[in-house]
């Protein structure tokens, strides 16, 4: 399918199931990067209201400026755009003081990370419920269905996934097509959850054309690491267990 018809099919896919939820429009949280800019977009072209929120949490000044700049522009071209900013920071801090750091070093700064995942969440859910909205999900289809690269009830958590049947590599292609600022397009992709920059790509270890390649070819000279990955973040992508009694 063409850019374009993607882009049109998945605005469509919105509609449709915004109607039958009878709900009143959508909530996304903006970082800066291509997927929230991406997703918040298709939700705007859907004419329903859209809630585009900011949530930093010791966030660099790069992608501060460049999810302002995103939901000025979208501001700008759709009526049905609103935005908010809640600075999660205070809260952030506060949750660390309450909670028993004495953990090795490692261990405590990824539990923080995706501390700072599922805050964001709650925050939208806040939204969501107050304005009767849908939480529509930025993961695209390499992290949600190739190597489970998100927190579990963090970003993972939403109501509508619009780009998780798109590669990464497809979402830079719908970014172009819908306007997206080169700079946004430009940036390396980062989770935004750790104080030093770190990129997804160097979590990860693989440049996504590589991780979209593995995920497609046997054959990949990537595909041993690609299935490492994958089987320790199973558990993300893999309906919760139900303990079963027999009848």
């Amino acid at each position: 399918m063409e850019t374009k018809q993607v882009t049109n099919f998945i605005v469509q896919w919105l509609k449709t199931y915004a109607k039958n939820a009878n709900t009143n429009g959508f909530v996304v949280g903006v970082s800066g990067g291509v997927d929230s800019a991406v997703t918040s977009t298709l939700c705007a072209m859907t004419g329903l209201d859209v809630m585009c929120l900011e949530m930093p949490i010791y966030q660099s000044q790069s992608h501060i400026s460049r999810a302002k700049e995103h939901i000025a522009q979208l501001k700008k071209k759709f009526q049905n755009v609103q935005s908010a900013r809640v600075n999660l920071t205070p809260v952030f801090d506060s949750f660390k003081d309450e909670i028993d750091l004495k953990h090795p070093q490692k261990t405590v700064d990824m539990a923080l990370a995706n501390s700072r995942a599922r805050l964001r969440m709650t925050t939208l859910y806040y939204f969501a419920g107050l304005l009767g909205r849908l939480v529509a999900g930025t993961g695209n289809k390499v992290e949600d269905f190739g190597v489970g690269f998100y927190t579990k009830y963090g970003d993972g958590g939403v109501d509508i996934s619009p780009i998780a049947d798109c590669n990464k590599t497809e979402v830079w292609e719908l970014g172009k097509e819908l306007g997206i600022l080169k700079e946004i397009i430009d940036a390396p992709p980062t989770d935004g959850l750790w104080d030093d920059g770190r990129t997804d790509e160097g979590q990860l270890g693989f440049k996504y054309q590589d991780l979209e390649d593995a995920m497609k070819n046997p054959n990949s000279p990537h595909r041993q690491e690609y299935e490492k990955i994958r089987k320790q973040n199973l558990h993300k992508m893999e309906p919760i267990p139900v303990c079963k009694i027999p009848s």
